[in-house]
């Protein structure tokens, strides 16, 4: 794919999946426009500068429409080739525990915004016949998320989206994939106040990893890539197994206070 003077956009790029998505852009050689809703955005594009990547950095709100179009604006008249939308916030604990303005942040950022974000940009690269969009779901979504069911709810609404954009899509020139990692090596845990969970303590697949493989899947026009044999595994028993008995699993890995001495691997 000849990529000179082709941009993408990365949301979430500040660290973890999505700054890795970013140095694989950059190394194809895109110009890329990152965003993220902290300023560790811009030391983000400080580092792709200095390995030669052509960057502009944004500071945007992804929750709400504003944040959203915000980035959209940034070049407006500019063709967007590669969307990945990467953004999102997890969220852990019991659901009656959690603060309601945490829970609709959640849901803002992890499908309102991605779906605007998502909405604009694709009307955009179907009338030009062509783009490829990379949108992070989960393997959590394909499974109840006891002490994290929000986000989990999140995650299965996007991995479901993902497939039926795709088959709108059919036959646009405009391809859509969906990037469903597990337990990846990121602050998605420290930020979702999970570091003493079962899952949180594990062993997790590193974001560069994850990334590659999902811009890998992008390039090539693939519906879906699942990171990790492990996680693989995952995914195929959680279309079989009852969702009871998938809720009471995820309860050992997410519950509060079970991630001391743990080593095994989980989902996020």
């Amino acid at each position: 794919m000849d990529t000179k003077n082709k941009f993408a956009i990365v949301t979430g790029a500040s660290t973890g999946i999505g700054y890795e998505l970013a140095k694989c852009c950059a190394a194809e050689g895109y110009h890329l426009l990152i965003v993220a809703d902290e300023a560790e955005i811009y030391s983000a594009a400080e580092a792709l500068r200095a390995e030669g990547a052509s960057v502009d950095a944004l500071v945007a709100d992804l929750s709400t429409v504003d944040g959203v179009t915000l980035a959209l604006n940034y070049y407006p008249n500019r063709r967007v080739d590669v969307l990945l939308a990467n953004a999102g916030r997890g969220l852990g604990h019991a659901f009656l525990d959690q603060d309601f303005d945490d829970i609709l942040n959640v849901v803002n950022t992890n499908v309102t915004g991605t779906l605007l974000l998502v909405h604009q940009v694709g009307r955009q690269m179907r009338a030009n016949g062509a783009g490829k969009i990379l949108i992070t779901g989960s393997i959590a979504g394909l499974m109840p998320g006891t002490f994290q069911a929000v986000y989990n709810g999140t995650k299965a609404l996007l991995d479901s989206f993902s497939y039926a954009l795709r088959a709108e899509l059919k036959d646009s020139g405009v391809t859509v994939t969906c990037l469903m990692p597990g337990a990846t090596d990121t602050e998605f845990f420290r930020r979702a106040d999970m570091l003493n969970t079962k899952v949180g303590a594990s062993e997790k697949q590193p974001p560069s990893e994850v990334a590659q493989a999902g811009f890998q899947a992008m390039l090539d026009g693939e519906a879906d890539v699942v990171t990790g044999v492990g996680n693989k595994l995952r995914a195929l028993m959680a279309n079989i197994m009852p969702a009871t008995l998938l809720a009471e699993q995820h309860r050992k890995m997410a519950e509060p206070g079970g991630g001391v001495g743990s080593v095994d691997r989980g989902t996020s």
